[in-house]
């Protein structure tokens, strides 16, 4: 049995690992009462990619490039392509993915069961929307390629269908045409929460990508405050330079008390307090922009051993403001404050996943040290206030939602189960379906 981690380390879970390395392979018998899961680059979050008791089927080593148009920018990858390596494929020839998470750490076949979403939400849609077939491997040795005209139930399903439904091969996606591996970006103090909804607002309507950085301990009339960066691909033609790969690393756990309410509270003033205009310009390569994170390898050894939870919900915009304020009150005076909350918009352009988490309005997410029955405590009250405005959470990044929550979030669950393949699970799908894993 093997212990592999999701990248917020917990839950703490023990399971086989079985290696995929071709896409032309076949699954491996399955042992009686074996539940397999496909496993990339374990950047989900919460116990999505993870398979308590069953068998991770990695796809790492299923990388290869299949097929490339540079007339279309249309690539046909297998599933364990990283969006790292397209990007190094890629820029040089002037192409950019379509939409892209917060990390290039992860395989096609994580996007598109994720169904990730990026910056560009508001322009772009979803990872999935940019899908044009994939190939499914089922249990039952059926090859099936999946599109919105062939087999086009199963192509739903499997798109924010985390992994549930076979094994994804290959995929083919658009690519965007760049002019420029570098991006104009603008830098916006936003002084409280009435504010951001002003910006990102006139944001949205002038620049493809917009995010905003909150700090989630400010309180009274400074409640919301943060900085909004937005930014477009540079027009002018210029050079495609790719990244590099990160240099720095932490290479040990931190002490479980380094991150505190002062020490987040400290951080938050200096990161605010950074931007001395309103509004700040500049040119950037795309990498720290879409990527800043990635600079660091293993920067999630900041949390200590125990891990910890990001906290992703979306909320309606007919539930307005009020929902968001109140969510920010209340972490401020639990004083169990993330130095690292995202808040954004989701616009109005609908996934062809069944089970896809994007959907129009705000969009938190929150990163929360794992404190145990405190930071529990503070979800269920968190919880009561998303659930009232009629929001969502979002699987890849979840390891607490109950199941009653999932229900409501996603309430044709039940029908997606039709296509979940007989032989797959995960410990997160067990859990917010309150299903035994077959031994």
């Amino acid at each position: 049995m093997n212990h592999l981690e999701s990248w917020g380390r917990y839950p703490k879970t023990t399971q086989n690992v079985r290696q995929v390395r071709w896409s032309s392979d076949t699954l491996p018998n399955a042992r009686e009462g074996e539940l397999f899961l496909p496993f990339g680059l374990g950047r989900s979050y919460g116990d999505g990619c993870l398979n308590d008791g069953g068998t991770l089927l990695a796809t790492r080593a299923m990388n290869r490039f299949l097929d490339f148009d540079p007339g279309t920018g249309i690539l046909r990858c297998e599933a364990g392509a990283s969006l790292d390596a397209i990007l190094q494929f890629a820029v040089p020839e002037g192409w950019f993915l379509p939409t892209t998470p917060g990390t290039k750490f992860v395989t096609v076949g994580g996007a598109v069961a994720n169904d990730v979403h990026g910056k560009n939400h508001h322009r772009a849609g979803t990872f999935g929307c940019h899908v044009k077939r994939f190939e499914l491997l089922r249990s039952d040795g059926r090859r099936l390629v999946c599109s919105p005209t062939e087999n086009p139930q199963l192509f739903a399903a499997t798109i924010g269908g985390l992994g549930l439904t076979g094994l994804i091969t290959w995929v083919e996606f658009a690519l965007r045409p760049i002019a420029s591996a570098m991006i104009d970006v603008e830098s916006v103090k936003i002084r409280n929460l009435d504010d951001f909804f002003e910006v990102s607002d006139e944001s949205d309507k002038a620049f493809e990508y917009t995010v905003a950085w909150v700090d989630c301990l400010a309180r009274g009339t400074a409640l919301g405050r943060g900085i909004l960066m937005r930014g477009n691909h540079a027009k002018e033609a210029g050079e495609l330079r790719t990244h590099r790969q990160p240099r720095l690393n932490v290479p040990l756990d931190f002490p479980s008390l380094a991150l505190n309410h002062l020490s987040v509270q400290a951080f938050n003033t200096l990161y605010y307090g950074r931007l001395k205009q309103r509004v700040t310009r500049a040119v950037k390569h795309y990498d720290p922009f879409f990527y800043p994170l990635d600079a660091v390898n293993h920067w999630n050894r900041i949390y200590g051993r125990r891990g910890f939870f990001q906290y992703q919900f979306t909320i309606p915009f007919s539930s307005n403001a009020g929902a968001i304020r109140e969510v920010f009150e209340r972490i401020a005076k639990s004083g169990q404050g993330s130095f690292l909350a995202v808040l954004k918009t989701f616009g109005d352009i609908p996934s062809p996943g069944m089970l896809s988490y994007p959907s129009p309005g705000i969009t938190l997410a929150l990163d929360f040290s794992n404190k145990g029955e405190r930071t529990f405590k503070l979800f269920e009250q968190l919880n009561s206030v998303v659930m009232e405005a009629g929001g969502r959470y979002y699987p890849a990044k979840d390891a607490w939602m109950p199941p009653e929550a999932f229900a409501r979030s996603y309430p044709n669950w039940e029908q997606f189960q039709a296509f979940i393949d007989p032989s797959f699970s995960s410990s997160f799908w067990r859990r917010v379906t309150r299903a035994e894993a077959k031994r």
